[in-house]
This record gives C-alpha cells, structure tokens and sequence, in this order.
C-alpha cells in the first residue's frame, strides 16, 4: 500500500489498525506478534482514519476480508482480540506484571499479583493479551520493534522463556466467558485453546506438576464450599490437594502454581458461592510476596467513571442514603435534616439514559436498537423462575409475566451471540464479562424500596436463583449480592442503558435518577 501523504506515525496506525482488524475477521490467522500496538495520537488523524475504512473497503473488494468495519466491532473476536491497542493504563499494569515475572522467575522466587479494576477497565482483554505476549515469547516469535517506544521491556524474559519449558494456564471461572474466549484463542496461531480451563481442571492438571503460572480472569467468581451445586466434587479437590474442607478455588490456585495474576473486581461478586471479599484480602495477605496493582481507565462505557461511580451511588452500594456520610464527591447535596443525599442529574455526554413506565415498550426499543446495531439486549434480576427451561423455541409458555410476557435466555452459554428472540431477556450469568451496544434493564419485584426506612430493601422469597440466595440468615450479604447485580447489569451497555421497574415505589424513588 502506497500514499504520498502517510508520514511514519499513519503509517504505524495503518499497520496496527490491520492487525486488529484482520484478526478478528477470522478469514485468516495472524503470525504476528501483539506487542508494538501503541494508541497513536498525531495530527489529522481522524482524517486518515477514513482513509484507512477505505482501505479496509478495497480489501473486501479483492477478497481478502469478510466483514465489514462494524460487524467486526461487534464480534467477539475483536473485542478480545490479543492485537487490541493496549491504553497507557494496561501497558503501565503489563510492563509491571512481566517485570514481577522476570525477576521471580529469575530468582525462583514465587509471587502473587492482583490486577483490581472497575467494571469496563479491560482486565479480560489485557489478560488475553498477557498470555498472547507470553506464548510468542515462549515460542520464539516476538519480534521487537527499535522504533516503539515502550514500557514493556521483555529482552530478559524471552531469554528465560526460551530456555525453560513454562507451564502456563489461563483459568476463567464463567462457562459462558470460558466458551467465548476458547472461540477467540482458537483464532489465535500458535496459542491452543486448552490453554483456558475451570478451577478445577487446573487443580487436576497440577496435581504431578506445579504451573509456573496460572494467570485467572474474573477471579471475583473464583468460589467458595458454599451455595453450591456440586459438594462431592468440590471436597475431592481440596482433599487431592491436601486442604482443609473449607478451602477456596482461589487457594486451590496458589496451592497448584508457583506465581498468580489474578484480575479481580469486588464489586461483581454477585453469588453467596463467590469468596467474599474479606476471605479474598485473608487469602492474599497469608502469601509471603504479593503485588496490587490497579487498572482505572473507564473502557467499555461511554458514560465514564462518572456513570459507573453514579450507577453505584444511585443503589446505595455503600450505604450513603441511608443518613450515613457519603465519600468527598460532587454529587451530593446537605438536605435540611442534616443528611447528605445524592443529587439527581441521570445525563452523560455520548452516553444514553432512559427510564421506562411501561416494559414492552422499552423492549420495542431495545428490539430497534439491534436491529439497528446488534448487541443490545434485555436483561433482568432473577426474579422468576424459568419453567422454559428445555422448551422448544415456539413455546407459548412465558417464564416472565410482566408486559406482555418474555422467555428467559434459552441457552446458558454464549447467548449474547445466540440466535436470541426479541421476546427473549437475559440474567447475570449470562452477560457479566461481555459488552453490549445498550442494554435494557428491569428490575424486578425481588428488589423495592422502603419509604419508612428510606433505603432499597430485597424479598429474599421473590429472588428466584436458589444458589444465589443460599446466605442463611444473613439478609445484608443477599441484598449486597442483589445490588451487586443490579449495578453490573446497568454497566453493561456501550451507548446507553434503558430501565424498567416493577416495584411501583422503587420506581418513583429512581425516577429522578434516570432521564425520562
């Protein structure tokens, strides 16, 4: 390709923006290398990047791509892509986690790293491209670029990766996540798909010789010996391993690798099965060498930190509106009673956020949007039980009766990319980790709002997954979990989130928050 305008840094643009793109159209597997992707900045560059959609044009053209621009932005293959530009907030995380690498490596040394972020802060794309960067260099097929300037320094690394036979493995504790990521590691050249496994398939794995590193995405959903389905199985691990009965997955990993990278997020907690928190802190702090390290950069959302700070406010995540002192933040107003109280705004620049009286019609519109833009969805707290389950796909049996009546998710596994029906609304099993154009939310009639004691309450009777409300007596853990899930269900979406309440005093309480 030749253009008398193109200096060197539209040049790199070009060349990155091709790896991306070829990649997750899939006619092809890439030899490349992912490292080298740096976010450019230069000027008129939103000029040559319309150069660059006709570029991509001319490529279908000759047969040499699939899909279109759009199409690929929506795939999955793109969206964990292990060629995504890492922003300078996961490149400053990576460059430090190869550094706690080589040196722990370098001295036989063991270590645990914690990478925290948000919802949205790219934890499951910098793990994917973590264990991308690992693989070429492992395998001889990195190639390092004189005139990238970097962070990332990996000189000493590839010097022990090629001399040492790694044991590496890639835990992802969803089955939904797990399936989508084998379909995008299977895209991948040189990198096999076996690479992924359950907790337990890394224990088993382990059990003659240790990982020299497990890395472990969504790892706030590594569990616990509570709320589960399967006990037997569960107590056979920690008993081939030597643990006690109680022990976690996330000690089942310790126990099975020499070094951890462990992405983690307390605020998607949304199961009693899921290791609360202060177990998760107890775990790590037991550890002789452990690093925290912090991803902060807003990616998924368009609303920003501003919206995901909102989103948690609104729910009373942390007590604030209930008399209590909230953190130093703008958004609260002193009321004449002498409380603190969130001040409602609900507008997000390029963000959309709307507040629906009526179901069926927010769902006409979330049917609109993807006929308009694919990956927009509905999806809805577990508030009744699925009697679909196994239907076939004409059944007139609804498991929802509100509006006019809808179907839970007909598949467990991947069904953001399955042939969904417009009458068909999702649960939080089946969308946390994925990204979604605008999501559709209803809360429903398990969750409302208690004018007496001003707060959002939960009716443990009404909330339908067994496995989520197994805590006892314990009603502040259930309604931890229920909000937890609300407010990872509202940060779903890309451009927006539309929302629906049942409870009628719930909904008057955050209406003011949402933009009618």
């Amino acid at each position: 390709m030749t253009d008398d305008t193109f200096n060197k840094s539209v040049i790199l643009d070009l060349e990155s923006f091709l790896i991306k793109y070829i990649s997750a159209d899939g006619k092809y597997k890439l030899q490349n290398g992912n490292t080298g992707l740096s976010d450019f900045d230069y000027y008129d560059r939103h000029e040559y990047e319309d150069q660059f959609g006709k570029i991509w044009a001319s490529l279908k053209e000759l047969g040499l791509a699939e899909s279109t621009i759009t199409d690929i932005e929506n795939s999955d293959l793109y969206k964990y892509s292990p060629y995504k530009t890492l922003t300078k907030d996961q490149e400053k995380v990576l460059a430090k986690i190869l550094s706690f690498l080589t040196f722990c490596l370098s001295e036989n040394m063991e270590e645990t790293v914690v990478v925290k972020g948000g919802a949205g802060t790219g934890k499951t794309i910098l793990a994917v491209f973590l264990l991308k960067l690992l693989n070429d260099l492992k395998n001889k097929t990195y190639e390092d670029k004189e005139e990238e300037e970097s962070d990332i320094k990996v000189n000493r690394l590839q010097s022990i990766l090629a001399e040492r036979q790694l044991k590496i493995g890639f835990i992802v504790p969803q089955q939904s996540l797990r399936k989508t990521l084998k379909k995008v590691f299977n895209h991948m050249q040189g990198i096999p798909e076996s690479l992924i496994m359950t907790p337990t398939e890394a224990a088993i794995a382990a059990k003659d010789e240790p990982f020299d590193l497990l890395v472990c995405d969504e790892a706030h959903r590594l569990r616990r010996r509570a709320a589960l389905s399967q006990y037997p199985a569960y107590d056979k691990v920690n008993q081939e391993l030597n643990l006690s009965k109680d022990a976690t997955e996330l000690d089942w990993i310790i126990r099975s690798s020499k070094m951890q990278v462990l992405f983690y997020d307390s605020a998607q907690s949304v199961r009693p099965s899921d290791i609360p928190k202060d177990d998760f802190t107890h775990v790590l702090n037991s550890q002789d060498n452990r690093q925290i390290l912090n991803l902060t950069s807003q990616l998924r959302c368009l609303g920003g930190d501003d919206y995901i700070q909102y989103v948690h406010e609104v729910l009373n995540y942390k007590g604030f509106l209930n008399g209590q002192k909230p953190q130093e933040t703008d958004s609260f107003v002193l009321k004449e009673d002498g409380n603190m109280w969130l001040a409602p705004h609900g507008e997000f620049e390029d963000y959309t956020l709307k507040f629906y009286d009526d179901v069926d019609q927010m769902m006409d519109e979330i049917d609109k949007l993807n006929k308009k833009y694919d990956l927009c969805c509905a999806v809805a707290g577990y508030a009744w039980e699925w009697i679909t389950r196994g239907e076939p796909r004409d059944t007139t049996k609804r498991d929802i009766n509100i509006g006019k009546g809808y179907l839970w998710n007909r598949t467990y596994t991947d069904w953001i990319n399955s042939d969904r029906l417009p009458y068909e609304i999702g649960c939080i099993h089946t969308v946390q980790g994925y990204d979604l154009n605008y999501v559709g939310v209803i809360f429903g009639p398990e969750i409302y709002y208690d004018k007496k004691a001003k707060r959002i309450e939960v009716d443990k009777n009404k909330y339908k997954d067994n496995l989520g409300k197994a805590v006892g007596n314990d009603y502040e853990a259930l309604r931890s979990y229920i909000l937890n899930i609300y407010a990872t269900l509202l940060t779903r979406g890309i451009h927006g989130a539309l929302v629906y309440v049942c409870d009628p005093d719930l909904r008057e309480y955050l209406r003011p928050y949402f933009k009618s």
